[in-house]
């Protein structure tokens, strides 16, 4: 159970984050809002490293929280083209099935059973998924711990689709990677996956020569962007190594229904059937996968 609330929780770190850094990217560029929420990132999982970090970490768990931070950070810049290409009802629930199903799969062929309730809840949570990131169209875009961004939809719906489903590929390499990276290290392996987050949009500000601080108020909300996905981030760290990857990863993907939530909360945007639906399902899901366990 308690994976379960900590995967939960840690959606919600994401889909805050998400909701945030999409209000950021209306102001500024994507590349400089992705920067600074990396650059807060590292410093909140640096603050909390010493409270974690129990022994010396090792070479290989250090080695799967960097591909874990670099899966992140790539993932967000494909899923940012894919916007650019198809609409973000497509880009968007590709992006977070994608990360779901790769991550299941993953878990399956390390070995996990999970029960056929908690199964049957995996599986309804696919297209759950779909219902709500599909809905976060019309302001906010998912993506993982990092900035994400929004954009319209140009004229190449293929190009849109093969970027979404990279970007799935992608974010499930940093849920896979953090799960692979093991608790016997503290936090370690969350600290690579920041410090390689950090490298990898440097490189990208650098590349394009766009080092610049974004304004005022979307650095505060990058900077927040930054925050809680580092709590997100930290959150599915702990919920993995306490149950089953396919449980975790699948629970933690429902981040778009927080990002749905705070923007009818906060902007007043409609709820629709898909929405509601996609919303309804989510928590039928939830509730199968805690009465199946997570492991």
């Amino acid at each position: 159970m308690l994976a379960i609330v900590l995967a939960l929780a840690s959606a919600i770190g994401y889909g805050g984050s998400d909701f945030a850094a999409g209000l950021a990217s209306r102001r500024a560029g994507v590349i400089q809002v992705t920067l600074l929420a990396s650059a807060v990132s590292a410093l909140i999982v640096a603050a909390a490293l010493p409270f974690a970090a129990s022994r010396p970490p090792g070479a290989a768990a250090l080695a799967w929280g960097a591909a874990a931070g670099l899966g992140g950070t790539l993932g967000a810049f494909a899923l940012y083209l894919g916007f650019r290409h198809a609409a973000f009802s497509v880009a968007g629930p590709l992006s977070a099935v994608g990360a779901a199903g790769f991550s299941v799969l993953a878990g399956l062929l390390f070995g996990e059973r999970p029960t056929a309730l908690a199964l049957t809840g995996i599986v309804l949570a696919l297209p759950a998924i779909v219902g709500v990131s599909a809905s976060a169209a019309s302001g906010t875009a998912g993506a993982s711990g990092t900035a994400r961004g929004s954009g319209t939809a140009g004229g190449r719906p293929a190009a849109g689709v093969m970027l979404g489903l990279i970007a799935g590929a992608c974010f499930a390499l940093l849920f896979i990677g953090l799960n692979r990276a093991g608790p016997g290290s503290g936090l370690w392996p969350v600290a690579a996956a920041a410090v390689a987050e950090v490298a990898a949009a440097l490189a990208a500000a650098v590349a394009t020569r766009n080092l610049r601080l974004p304004g005022a108020r979307p650095r505060v909300l990058a900077a927040i962007t930054g925050a809680t996905g580092a709590s997100g981030t930290i959150l599915y760290f702990l919920a993995t190594h306490d149950g089953f990857l396919a449980v975790t990863a699948v629970l933690t993907s429902l981040y778009p229904a927080v990002t749905i939530v705070l923007a009818r909360a906060m902007l007043g945007e409609r709820l629709t059937a898909l929405r509601l639906a996609g919303l309804t399902l989510a928590g039928a899901c939830v509730a199968l996968i805690a009465v199946g366990g997570a492991g």
